[in-house]
């Protein structure tokens, strides 16, 4: 079992019983973060952010842990919607280096003031803060999104010119300017297998926000299996995600959402009368 550390003792108790989910459902699935970061798309730095109360999940982090960890994706999401409607009022006070600070002696939950603030402003501060908050969260998410995009197109594109021992001239996922690249599938059929012409991999590990020709050799397949994941952008995104889910079902898989061998063999031999 995972010895954890104690959560910061000014969270709101709603917010702590969803830490402590997702911690039991880490421990569960006897999971390290960086296998988390894997399967959810979301880093294991975050994920170590997330279960130490340092900052709260995004709703489809939760949906992925529960999806991975075998709980009920309703009763969890429902509980992180009202977990993050106390982190807004007034989340977890931290220090500019992103830990919890010392706890302040007051009630749980209670903002502290400063000493040259009079009480009866209190009211507005804690106002003040929830908009400050809501507005960095909203800043994380928009630049952290952009981040993993840059990231996944920078390692598309090191690992095609290391196949082809020069640069790419085409960007691998998608342009400088953040636009969706359209693929075309080119489907062939060889010894009993389909291929759609950016890939011919069998194994490679595909999950949810990951990029490439290898996301969109699997789309051109999901696609020709009667199971539609949206355009062929190579972007793994939601529609992908469950065309892949639909597939996994109907071949009798694990039905977790991300493409190994086994979705693979059922992709690449899935009749398509």
């Amino acid at each position: 079992m995972s010895r954890w550390k104690p959560l910061p003792a000014e969270l709101h108790p709603h917010v702590h019983q969803l830490i402590v989910r997702l911690r039991r459902l880490k421990d569960r699935g006897e999971l390290s973060t960086r296998q988390l970061g894997v399967k959810t798309g979301y880093s294991a730095r975050s994920w170590q952010r997330y279960l130490n109360g340092r900052s709260l999940p995004p709703r489809e982090a939760v949906e992925a842990m529960a999806r991975i960890g075998g709980d009920d994706p309703a009763q969890l999401l429902a509980l992180h919607e009202t977990a993050a409607e106390h982190w807004a009022r007034g989340g977890p006070v931290t220090t500019d280096a992103g830990e919890s600070a010392p706890e302040s002696g007051g009630l749980e939950g209670t903002a502290v003031t400063p000493l040259h603030v009079p009480t009866e402003q209190q009211p507005y501060g804690r106002y003040l803060r929830a908009a400050v908050m809501a507005g960095a969260v909203a800043l994380v998410l928009s630049v952290s999104a952009v981040l993993l995009l840059a990231v996944r197109l920078a390692d598309a594109r090191a690992e095609l010119a290391d196949r082809a021992g020069t640069a790419p001239a085409t960007p691998a996922t998608v342009s400088e300017t953040l636009i969706p690249v359209s693929y075309t599938c080119r489907l062939e059929r060889h010894d009993g297998r389909w291929y759609a012409g950016h890939t011919n991999t069998t194994d490679i590990i595909l999950a949810y926000t990951h990029v490439g020709r290898e996301v969109a050799e699997a789309q051109c397949l999901l696609r020709r299996a009667g199971f539609p994941p949206g355009d062929i952008d190579g972007i793994f995104g939601p529609q992908t995600q469950r065309a892949v889910e639909r597939i996994q079902k109907r071949d009798g898989l694990v039905v977790d959402g991300v493409i190994g061998p086994h979705t693979w063999k059922s992709l690449r031999a899935a009749a398509s009368e």
